[in-house]
């Protein structure tokens, strides 16, 4: 026998005899609830810290290390500055909607809920939710027919909530993939998820990252991507322990560099190679707290997203209240997380109740101590991964939509608070939609020396902000449509504008086109439509998602 092995696993059942947590001869683990909230807590605590630790890196390296003297320093005070993250924000949508229809709640009104979420998103969780608004239901919402970035990185970082209310149980982490995942991702991306909701389920009662790691492998299809790159991972690192970032170079050789690993790949928002940084962390880390977030974030790419993941699965095996006092102090237990009903006890409260329901689905029970302490007894269950399916290369869609009542209760705010007042004031009889809320869109006192300038900014990266007017041109007079309009000057746009739905102007503001480079002036003819009720359309169309603001400093109709 190894003895290394021998001593090692003496001293990891000593661990968890003095946790209280026990394998039975029955096939079932035991997980005293106190132990299961202090964990789980943990691992909320570890998201938290991992995304605010990370935050002023985000994508700001990309394809390279952060030096080392460009990682920013943990300091106490920033665990209340994750409150707005929609690495945490966007998860608890899905506990909310579990909360309120309990854990049988069907794909579809998953669907309804995310797609009234009010919060600003990008990449797959974009595409996805503006499909649910369209009435593209799911699972057609994610499939890659109608979402262009089905590998993107956004279920991963969404999953954890799967995985911290079902302790041991990696098949619920699985289900709730194929529930809530398939939302936005698909293939990869919503393995990516289950992969790491897998992780924290096993983490309640592992401590080595190495074994996490692969127990959760079980949990998505061995013959995709995803869990090719989590191979490598571990056989990288076995094969050298001790060098990061040699590792982090194998990362980019084979999962950034080689074609056949960017398909249906969306750059640095890929899953895989996020993924990969997470891994890193955890098993470069060694279960040290600072390192393992340093490293996941040192990675580059989704530097936020990544220690947030990795540090949630490490705090859940060291449980809160093992956590060093800089990260488990100083939390705002009354605020408040961001576009959710829940506080941090709140949050606590609501998993604790999924879990001992989900407990009960998969045929564990609650037993009690003599002395009256309360304990989860967990089957020991393999989970069933979600049958294999790839992004480039798609199975058919399941025609799935939305039907009209359940259109009628998606009633989301379709447009910033204050908008419509916004054009009435500037342009009267105008009407708007399709506006989103980056950039701060509404009316402007001044704006490039002109006073009194409406900004508008497109809903998402296909979708234009319209807006449009239906007006009678009157016979026998010469009627214009005068445009002023800017652009901010870090982006640029395309004005479109269409009459009766027919295009008739389709041309790009930028500093080229404008004049003094910052306003695009037009007059459009509309005289030939003399006599006659015509809809204009005015489209704010974003080109390269940066800064695509439209700054509009005149909309008039002039006959003469």
């Amino acid at each position: 026998m190894n003895v290394t092995a021998l001593v090692n696993g003496l001293l990891l059942g000593s661990i968890i005899a003095s946790l209280g947590i026990a394998q039975e001869p029955d096939g079932t683990r035991r997980l005293p609830v106190s132990v299961y909230r202090d964990k789980m807590k943990g691992g909320w605590i570890g998201q938290i810290a991992g995304v605010a630790w990370g935050g002023p890196t985000e994508f700001k390296w990309q394809d390279q290390i952060i030096p080392a003297a460009e990682m920013p320093r943990w300091r106490p005070e920033m665990i209340n500055d994750a409150f707005g993250q929609d690495d945490l924000y966007v998860e608890m949508t899905f506990l909310r909607t579990l909360e309120q229809y309990g854990i049988d709640v069907s794909i579809r009104q998953a669907g309804i809920d995310f797609a009234n979420s009010g919060y600003p998103l990008w990449c797959a969780n974009n595409a996805g939710r503006t499909n649910l608004r369209r009435g593209i239901a799911p699972p057609d919402s994610s499939h890659p027919q109608f979402n262009k970035c089905p590998n993107d990185i956004d279920y991963q970082i969404e999953a954890d909530y799967s995985g911290l209310i079902a302790p041991g149980m990696p098949q619920v982490a699985v289900d709730l993939g194929q529930k809530f995942g398939r939302l936005m991702n698909y293939g990869d991306g919503m393995y990516a998820g289950q992969f790491v909701g897998a992780m924290y389920a096993e983490a309640f009662f592992e401590d080595d990252p190495v074994r996490i790691v692969e127990t959760a492998l079980r949990a998505i299809p061995p013959d995709c991507q995803y869990a090719e790159m989590v191979r490598d991972l571990v056989a990288w690192y076995r094969a050298d322990p001790e060098h990061w970032e040699a590792t982090w170079e194998k990362c980019q050789a084979k999962y950034r560099r080689d074609p056949v690993y960017q398909q249906a790949s969306n750059g640095g928002i890929d899953c895989k190679i996020n993924g990969a940084y997470v891994v890193l962390g955890l098993l470069y880390g060694r279960r040290d707290p600072d390192q393992t977030i340093v490293i996941s974030c040192r990675g580059g790419m989704d530097s936020d997203c990544n220690p947030s993941s990795a540090g949630g699965v490490l705090f859940t095996t060291l449980g809160f209240e093992n956590l060093p006092a800089r990260f488990n102090t100083g939390l705002d237990e009354a605020r408040k997380f961001s576009h959710t009903a829940y506080s941090f006890p709140e949050l606590l409260d609501v998993c604790e109740k999924l879990a001992r329901e989900f407990l009960q689905r998969q045929g564990g029970r609650v037993e009690r101590t003599a002395s009256g302490e309360e304990v989860f007894v967990i089957p020991i269950k393999d989970p069933v991964p979600s049958p294999l399916e790839l992004s480039w290369a798609p199975g058919p869609i399941a025609q799935s939509r939305f039907t009209a009542d359940e259109m009628a209760q998606i009633t989301y705010a379709a447009l910033p608070p204050g908008m419509k007042e916004a054009v009435a004031a500037f342009a009267p009889d105008w009407q708007i939609k399709d506006c989103g809320p980056d950039m701060n869109p509404g009316l402007r006192d001044q704006w490039e020396g002109r006073p009194h300038v409406l900004c508008v900014h497109p809903l998402d990266a296909q979708t234009g902000c319209v807006l449009s007017r239906t007006v009678t041109v009157p016979a026998g007079q010469q009627t214009l449509l005068r445009l002023l309009v800017g652009h901010d000057p870090r982006g640029d746009f395309d004005l479109i504008v269409r009459v009766n739905d027919d295009q008739i102007l389709h041309t790009p503001v930028n500093p080229t086109t404008c004049q003094d480079g910052h306003w695009l002036r037009q007059e459009i003819d509309l005289t030939p439509y003399a006599g006659r009720e015509i809809k204009i359309e005015l489209v704010n169309q974003p080109t390269g998602w940066s800064y695509e603001a439209a700054y509009w400093g005149e909309i008039a109709i002039v006959s003469r």
